[in-house]
């Protein structure tokens, strides 16, 4: 599954790309996380954002996360 011969040949461009998608990965995850969980620490007004809405929303972000990660594995592996 990890090949670090994948890693020689990318371009620099490529190289950035990858680690770009990934950081964006983890910062949807992230954000979805702190959503669910700390909402209520990062004062988000229980009246104007429910909580049953905050967790879809986290939800939603967790999901996108996971469909960021594998359309990024599957295009590593195709290449």
């Amino acid at each position: 599954m990890f090949n670090l011969n994948y890693f020689k040949q990318k371009s620099p461009q490529q190289r950035f790309l990858f680690i770009l998608g990934l950081t964006m990965m983890l910062i949807y995850l992230g954000i979805g996380i702190v959503v669910i969980f700390f909402g209520d620490l990062i004062n988000l007004d229980p009246e104007r954002f429910p909580q049953k809405y905050r967790i879809a929303f986290g939800v939603v972000l967790i999901v996108y996360a996971a469909i960021r990660f594998s359309r990024l594995i599957n295009k590593k592996e195709s290449v």
